[in-house]
């Protein structure tokens, strides 16, 4: 047999190739659903922002840059944790985990990178919702493309570090859909937690990040005009719990296995 043909094996980069490709052909063949996602994101803004005014008035109009910020951060949080949390339930669901707990990458991989792979599809829809969220209350931002995408990339790391623990307790409580989904709500939170009075409040997944996301897309300040501190921080606590998840992801599936309950459902 010729040297060329002697199948090699595959590495992190065709792991990678393989998952974006993948999503990049859900995406396509059912855009109905993609599309499905940006009319409720808006219909769910169009209830705050007019709802809000109606109540608030122009309390609620003056405040809007701060709101749309912190909406499309909790879309992008959204859609980051859900990735790896709910396509964890669905594997356990059909039945399909053990395959991918016997892949030679192993499963932690594989789940990792499928959500990054769900996250950059999430980017380019919350990058339309908030087109339409800028026309639809004519407001300006600063929108630097390199800053919005490492502030907010960063801030939302924490978060797949979330769905990573409520992947892994999901493959050994199965059910628990409805205190995954209540999770969600607490983004907002999150995303809203006085930094500047609660200083602790730095050290929670999304709430450093969201600070300077403010600052960025309200204020105009750059990536390189924050300070080393900052940005230290908010590296820290992005990869603080996206391993701590991962901890919490390894015991689990151990556990799940020791119990002989991998596969069941």
């Amino acid at each position: 047999m010729d040297e060329h043909d002697t199948p090699r094996p595959a590495t992190y980069y065709h792991l990678a190739r393989a998952v974006l490709y993948r999503e990049f052909l859900i995406f396509v063949r059912y855009p109905a659903n993609a599309v499905g996602g940006i009319v409720v994101a808006l219909f769910f803004f169009g209830v705050l922002f007019y709802g809000g005014r109606m109540v608030a008035g122009q309390a609620l109009t003056d405040s809007i840059e701060g709101i749309i910020v912190g909406y499309f951060l909790w879309t992008l949080s959204v859609g980051a944790y859900s990735s790896v949390s709910n396509d964890i339930s669905s594997e356990v669901q059909w039945g399909t985990l053990e395959r991918h707990i016997t892949t030679p990458f192993g499963f932690a991989p594989v789940a990792l990178l499928k959500g990054v792979a769900k996250v950059v599809r999430t980017f380019l829809t919350s990058v339309i919702v908030l087109a339409v969220m800028l026309l639809l209350t004519d407001t300006t931002l600063s929108l630097d493309p390199i800053t919005i995408v490492t502030v907010a990339g960063l801030a939302i790391t924490s978060v797949l570090g979330l769905g990573f623990a409520a992947g892994g307790i999901t493959v050994l409580y199965k059910r628990i859909g409805n205190w995954l989904n209540l999770l969600q709500f607490g983004f907002i939170v999150l995303i809203s937690a006085p930094v500047l009075d609660a200083p602790w409040t730095r050290f929670l997944p999304l709430a450093h990040g969201s600070a300077l996301l403010q600052r960025a897309m309200v204020d105009g300040t750059r990536l390189w005009e924050f300070g080393l501190s900052e940005l230290g921080l908010l590296v820290a606590v992005a990869l603080g719990y996206l391993l701590g998840g991962y901890v919490v992801f390894h015991y689990a599936t151990g556990r799940a296995r020791r119990l002989g309950v991998l596969g069941d459902y």
